[in-house]
């Protein structure tokens, strides 16, 4: 399985950003594609036209007349599916948006491409270890996170540790 980080122009440089840590413990399993607006990386549509991609997308609770106003007026909950690890059978790569959460939403309404593709959320009652960045949404997860978690559950245990050692010892650094 391949992970893509779907990252915003900013994030490439900020020091807070955690999706490195994804591409530095994956290596070519990982894929960093900036975002572009206007532009959409051929590769990644390519990549969504030729294979199974999932996006990770965060679960909201069940309701069910709910419609998600804050992402898309169109978009009902029951468009996302619980992420366990025999749903990873279903996908040869999953999206993950690396950007803060305002950037998030913004990157998938206006990315049409997003929209079409399964959704799936993690299921997990974890808190994120990551405070380093103000307005954080109430039980996300940082990029790192939601990457580890994935591989944990396909039963790549050494990996998802590289990568939440990796976000540790960011956390730790920034608390000097």
């Amino acid at each position: 399985m391949k992970i893509i980080l779907l990252t915003h122009q900013k994030e490439l440089t900020r020091p807070s950003n955690t999706g490195r840590w994804v591409k530095a413990v994956l290596e070519e399993r990982a894929l960093v594609i900036p975002w572009d607006r206007v532009n959409p990386n051929s590769e990644l549509t390519q990549l969504i036209a030729s294979a199974k991609v999932g996006l990770l997308f965060p679960e909201l609770p069940a309701q069910p007349s709910l419609v998600v106003g804050s992402i898309d007026s169109a978009e009902r909950i029951d468009t996302s599916i619980r992420l366990e690890s025999d749903t990873f059978s279903n996908f040869d790569a999953l999206v993950i948006i690396d950007s803060t959460w305002q950037e998030a939403r913004k990157i998938y309404n206006r990315s049409p491409y997003l929209k079409q593709l399964k959704k799936v959320s993690i299921d997990t009652k974890v808190e994120s270890i990551y405070q380093l960045r103000r307005n954080q949404l109430e039980g996300g997860l940082c990029t790192a996170e939601c990457a580890a978690h994935i591989l944990s559950q396909v039963g790549e245990l050494e990996s998802a540790e590289s990568i939440m050692k990796c976000l540790q010892e960011q956390i730790a650094h920034k608390m000097q």
